[in-house]
């Protein structure tokens, strides 16, 4: 059977047991299994490879001396094994060693749990997953694959929706940063993982020797704060051929900017923070009396300025709400009109994430010139802007037509060699700064389009703008009377 097919029996399965309800929760369910699956095939691999090489998981507890076979442990006495001998065991590891994978295992158990209620139906699912060997790197390619998909459900799971990056995207981003290998990749919200798998990808074809790899491995950094994205984006990395993911299970703002040393900087980040966000635990006091928000993405761009190396670049999604605005908003973008040269943003159309959000969002590339530097000027000179938009005779994205990566290849071809169109425009720092910094510019270029509607759309404005003017007479009459 394969990959795909495997994981459509799983989920028919999980539909009949009475312990999961909804997408989310299933995805967790599957994503704890996957994980233990996924890093007990590791460990077997290291242990042929390595001639010292043991485990962090206590024998018991291993995939193959539980769950690997077919006719073992079912029903009560398999649900009884994973709640009170499974669960507490992995949560409690023993973190003594300073075994770097026995964090892992900590950390995703700690923050995650067994939603099923039958130890049948959870024996079949462990059967199926054992169809799938992890140390074949055929498996593991056509998985990887089928990973994305899974990723991709989140978005349609509820709030989980938030911690996925569309891979068009994702993808975009890497090639235009374009990172070299031995530079150090942070992603300070990196929910399932896509920036760092993406740039993996683009980094291996770089790997010429087990060397190189090693310095592949430590390259990659990624911090979440959500325990299911932090498992699904641990078992990505896992999956994309690194051993130890360094992704830190943390809220990325908990820290005082001035605990940050020159050896915490990055040569490259590449990010989606949170946006329309309320940041938790007065975390906001961990910034700078200026910059203090309760506005996650702005927040976040303070610390993404502070994280980056001079001569760092990042390229990251901003909400158009964070281009705009005054007071704090206006001095987080004066900071990074300051410190970095912005010199593109890429305006998406406001469909891209939905389901989940249906915000209006940007892509931005910038690099860091000087560090708090008041006397340097700006870093910033001009500003290239650069609309996308959606393909011909498309009224917007969808789950079932999301962003594509070929859409974004025009970008390609004028980013090395920019001219003026009827979608991109070019605007300097003088212009910003009489404008207070506001980034929210609107096509200057843009052509007026003639906007065709059926006659159920005409009449259905009608009919809501005669309702507005009934209640605004209403309203006037009660002021009158």
């Amino acid at each position: 059977m394969s990959i795909s097919g495997v994981l459509e029996s799983i989920r028919k399965i999980m539909w009949q047991d009475s312990g999961l309800n909804g997408d989310a929760q299933r995805l967790e369910q599957l994503g704890w299994m996957l994980f233990l699956k996924v890093f007990c095939d590791k460990d077997q691999e290291l242990e042929l490879m390595q001639e010292n090489y043991e485990s962090p998981i206590p024998a018991e507890f291993r995939w193959e001396n539980w769950a690997a076979d077919d006719e073992g442990l079912t029903g009560d006495e398999l649900l009884e094994f994973i709640d009170r001998k499974l669960f507490p065991a992995l949560r409690d590891i023993d973190l003594s060693t300073g075994n770097k994978r026995a964090v892992i295992v900590h950390e995703v158990f700690a923050g995650n749990n067994n939603y099923m209620k039958s130890g049948i139906n959870i024996r079949k699912v462990l059967n199926k997953l054992n169809e799938i060997d992890f140390n074949s790197s055929k498996d593991r390619h056509d998985f990887g694959d089928v990973y994305e998909t899974l990723l991709k459900d989140l978005q349609s799971a509820g709030k989980s929706g938030e911690f996925y990056t569309p891979r068009a995207i994702t993808q975009f981003i890497t090639k235009m940063i374009d990172p070299k290998l031995g530079e150090k990749v942070l992603d300070p919200a990196c929910g399932t993982g896509g920036y760092l798998t993406g740039v993996i990808e683009h980094l291996s074809a770089q790997v010429k020797s087990v060397e190189d790899h090693k310095i592949l491995q430590e390259s990659i950094k990624g911090w979440e704060y959500k325990p299911l994205p932090y498992l699904l984006a641990t078992t990505n990395l896992i999956l994309h051929d690194i051993e130890v993911p360094d992704i830190t299970f943390r809220d990325s703002l908990d820290q005082p900017l001035s605990q940050y040393r020159e050896i915490d900087r990055v040569d490259i980040i590449e990010a989606n923070p949170p946006f329309g966000g309320i940041v938790a635990n007065s975390n906001e006091n961990n910034f700078p009396q200026s910059y203090r928000t309760k506005e996650s993405a702005d927040l976040f761009l303070i610390l993404m300025i502070h994280l980056l190396k001079v001569g760092g670049r990042a390229g990251i999604v901003l909400p158009d709400g964070s281009l705009t605005g005054d007071g704090v908003k206006m001095r987080v973008r004066e900071k990074l009109l300051k410190d970095c040269r912005l010199h593109t943003i890429i305006r998406l159309p406001n469909s891209v994430f939905q389901p989940y959000a249906t915000v209006a969002t940007n892509l931005l590339f910038f690099e860091k010139l000087h560090h708090n530097n008041e006397t340097a000027g700006f870093a910033t000179q001009d500003v290239w802007y650069y609309e996308h938009r959606l393909p011909e005779g498309q009224k917007s994205y969808s789950k079932t037509k999301p962003i594509r990566e070929e859409e974004f290849e025009p970008i390609k071809q004028w980013w090395n060699n920019r001219t003026e169109s009827d979608i991109c425009w070019k605007v300097d720092i003088e212009t910003l700064e009489a404008r207070n910094f506001d980034l929210d510019l609107k096509n200057p270029n843009k052509t007026e389009e003639t906007i065709e509607h059926t006659s159920a759309e005409l009449m259905q404005q009608l009919s809501d703008s005669f309702r507005k003017s009934e209640n605004l007479l209403a309203k006037l009459k009660m002021a009158v009377g």
